[in-house]
């Protein structure tokens, strides 16, 4: 079993803080062994006894009955026995929970929901409340919200590289290949060959990630489509899009009419359900943002290649998704930067010319600027790579991050390069 230290460390900061503790995240990416064994052990060495962790999983057809609101609350408060002992009650996957009517109100819109159980339960001062869940707009809009102050999330991520390395078994040297061909799926590390990698991948997209998005989202006729926009999110990963342009593709690769607002809704679903994230392009020397086109990175490397089959293998592309998700991971706010360059053609004619950043990162009031370079070995890819670094007109650290090992080092512009393995084994590579 993982330790996953550092979310082990956010829960215990939190415990008992008045706050209903909100854990999101990918589906099998770790929420429920961080809550139900981790914590849980924690709490037991802390000597709370057994009998006041109340712990329920929605998502195991056993516990159906829960998934109505009257039944998971009588149940949680059946167990509430003693107004002077401190309970800690778990739900796993409360978006399960259905919305039902209000059977005490003569009004049909009166609805009864997760967020009324949770609230009763906040209102108890013997009880520190826990709830996962895997779906963004739903845990973010209905329960942070409603909560206002009294929400605290925290998001759980497939396994960083650092962690997959560290439990990594075999010679490291084949760590990082295995990473971005396979993911950090924690799963993965228990199984040993690539026909059984594969197939837990595929299966976790049909019978888990798909069928959550046409149930949750009620398209169950449009299980097609959706899957055709994964395979080709996943094989344009690091390319500027829109939904107008995904519209396009699907008529003229696929023979398929689909509206770009029907595909921008699409996008969102994957999003929500944390598979894929956004991000948006930023003006460095305008400083405003572009609305379209963005970048769409996979939350797993191997999701992403499972969806294509295993059959592009880019690492340069894949190191960029690596880095986007470890960036977002360490708490980092992320864009797709542009710098803009007046120039003139061959015919001596003024031209503008976008130059790309691939992330402007900030952290409150820090930025860095970092390119993703398979390699700089040729002087000639060097200056494309620097090109957009060396015209940003401010002294904030810029980095190119490239494929394997080097020792970190600056050149003449002040701009450090350092090994993508170096650079997400160092929590702090940006701040030395």
């Amino acid at each position: 079993m993982l330790a996953r230290k550092a979310y082990l460390e956010k829960l215990i900061a939190k415990k008992d803080n008045g706050k209903v503790k909100v854990i999101t995240g990918l589906r099998r990416s770790g929420k429920s062994v961080l809550l139900f064994q981790l914590y849980r052990e924690y709490l037991l060495r802390e000597d709370v006894p057994e009998g006041q962790i109340i712990s329920l999983a929605l998502d195991i057809f056993e516990n159906v009955k829960y998934r109505n609101p009257m039944e998971l609350d009588r149940f949680i408060r059946e167990r509430i026995t003693d107004k002077k002992k401190r309970y800690y009650v778990f739900i796993d996957e409360i978006q399960y929970v259905s919305e039902i009517p209000n059977p005490y109100v003569d009004d049909p819109e009166a609805k009864i929901t997760f967020i009324d159980v949770v609230l009763g339960f906040m209102q108890m001062p013997n009880v520190d409340v826990y709830v996962t869940g895997s779906n963004s707009k739903m845990l973010t809009t209905d329960v942070l919200t409603q909560f206002r102050d009294r929400g605290d999330e925290i998001r759980v991520f497939p396994l960083s590289f650092a962690e997959f390395y560290a439990a990594y078994e075999e010679d490291k040297r084949g760590a990082w290949q295995d990473y971005y061909t396979y993911g950090g799926m924690p799963f993965i590390l228990s199984l040993n060959s690539h026909e059984d990698k594969s197939r837990y991948l595929r299966d976790l997209f049909e019978r888990t990630y798909i069928k959550d998005v046409l149930e949750r989202n009620k398209i169950l006729n449009d299980a097609d489509v959706l899957s055709s926009l994964l395979d080709i999110i996943a094989s344009g990963i690091g390319s500027l899009t829109n939904p107008r342009k995904l519209s396009n593709t699907f008529k003229s690769e696929r023979q398929q009419a689909v509206a770009p607002d029907t595909i921008d809704k699409y996008l969102s679903f994957f999003q929500n359900a944390y598979l894929i994230q956004k991000a948006e392009r930023y003006d460095v020397k305008g400083k405003k943002y572009i609305k379209t086109p963005c970048k769409y990175y996979y939350s797993d490397p191997g999701l992403r290649n499972a969806r294509l089959s295993f059959r592009q293998i880019e690492e340069t592309h894949l190191m960029e998704n690596v880095l986007y998700n470890d960036l977002i991971r360490r708490g980092m706010d992320v864009d797709v930067g542009v710098v803009e360059l007046a120039t003139r053609d061959n015919q001596g004619r003024k031209v503008r010319k976008q130059l790309e950043v691939d992330f402007v990162v900030n952290r409150g009031y820090d930025r860095y600027y970092i390119q993703s370079a398979l390699s700089i070995a040729d002087p000639e890819k060097k200056q494309q790579e620097i090109a957009s670094l060396i015209r940003i007109p401010d002294s904030f650290k810029k980095m190119v991050v490239v494929q394997g090992y080097m020792k970190p080092w600056k050149d003449e512009n002040g701009i450090q390069y350092v090994g993508i393995e170096q650079f997400l084994l160092d929590e702090n590579i940006l701040i030395g």
